[in-house]
C-alpha cells in the first residue's frame, strides 16, 4: 500500500511540474512576428506585380502588336 502511494504521488508531482513548465513556456513564434512576414511578402509582391505590368504595358505589348500587323500586312 505504501509504495502504490508514493507511486501515486510521484505521478501527481511529475504531472504538476510537467504543467508548470507548460504554462511558463514562452518559446515560439509572436503574432507580430507573423504579421510583419506577412506585410513584407504582400508589399513585395504588390511591387513585383505593378512592375511586371509596366513592363508588359509599355515595352512588350507596343511591340507585339506592331510584329503581328507587320505579319498580316498582305498589301506589301
Amino acid at each position: 500500500m505504501k509504495k502504490l502511494m508514493r507511486k501515486m504521488n510521484n505521478f501527481a508531482t511529475g504531472q504538476i511540474v510537467k504543467m508548470q513548465m507548460a504554462l511558463n513556456n514562452n518559446r515560439g513564434d509572436g503574432y507580430i512576428d507573423t504579421a510583419v512576414k506577412i506585410l513584407i511578402a504582400v508589399v513585395l509582391g504588390a511591387l513585383l506585380l505593378a512592375g511586371l505590368y509596366a513592363l508588359f504595358g509599355d515595352v512588350v505589348m507596343p511591340t507585339l502588336t506592331n510584329k503581328i500587323k507587320g505579319m498580316f500586312n498582305y498589301a506589301g
